[in-house]
């Protein structure tokens, strides 16, 4: 069924709202320079930095520039999240294998009934937060239309060249749109047609992992838009 142009099947709105995502945030990335590419707004920020430099005790990379990454935890605004996991039949093991936190850890966060605990997320640079995007991309075509073997932390070759990762950025999200663009009402029914190692999609639907994706990639450009408005203003 279309309407004037707008598709209602349910791939066709979920492939409508990644596109006037990607158009957006394309416009809104235009003009990105190295500089503020890789600004840090406030001491202690995570960013793609030279391998032997990274701040943070899990950097990953397969090259000489590497995405820091911290202490395994689960973070506060992340609580919700892990409920949805176990109200829709993961195992408290399966969850504590996806956040790479203990069982016991798993079982504070669903037995939390008080005030949350402070989200210790850091504050990250463009350059983190679109080498994120860029790595789970890669990463989940590789292990939905892909061979479902390589690690998806060594699929990216980081890099602090603002034009060079978003050209190959870019490029990932349009194979994984094009893939997309392909999958049978019965694939995305499908538990499990994507096997991602790092989430839940092994025990989802593939229209949930749409879902989440197309998220995934609205709240990560909203927060790189929100850097450059602050790059804009830093000396005002």
């Amino acid at each position: 069924m279309e309407i004037e142009g707008l598709r209602t099947d349910r791939l066709g709105v979920l492939l409508d709202q990644f596109d006037q995502a990607r158009e957006m945030a394309q416009v809104r990335l235009a003009g990105l320079g190295d500089e503020e590419f890789l600004w840090e707004p406030v001491p202690g920020c995570w960013s793609v930095r030279r391998r032997g430099e990274a701040v943070t005790p899990r950097a990953f990379g397969p090259g000489e520039w590497v995405l820091d990454r911290g202490a395994p935890d689960i973070p506060a605004s992340e609580y919700a999240e892990v409920a949805r996991q176990a109200a829709g039949g993961m195992t408290v093991e399966k969850i504590a294998e996806d956040w790479s936190v203990s069982v016991e850890r798993v079982e504070e966060v669903l037995a939390h009934t008080g005030t949350p605990e402070p989200d210790v997320t850091p504050v990250t640079t463009i350059a983190w937060r679109l080498a994120h995007l860029h790595f789970e991309f890669v990463g989940r075509w590789e292990w939905t239309f892909g061979e479902r073997r390589r690690d998806p932390k060594l699929l990216v070759d980081f890099t602090p060249s603002a034009g060079l990762a978003l050209q190959r950025f870019w490029a990932s999200v349009d194979r994984w749109r094009d893939s997309v663009g392909t999958v049978t009402e019965e694939q995305l029914d499908t538990v499990g047609f994507s096997q991602y190692p790092h989430g839940s999609d092994p025990d989802d639907p593939f229209v949930s992992v749409l879902a989440g994706g197309n998220l995934e990639l609205i709240h990560h450009m909203a927060e790189i838009a929100l850097l450059r408005d602050l790059w804009r203003a830093r000396f005002k």
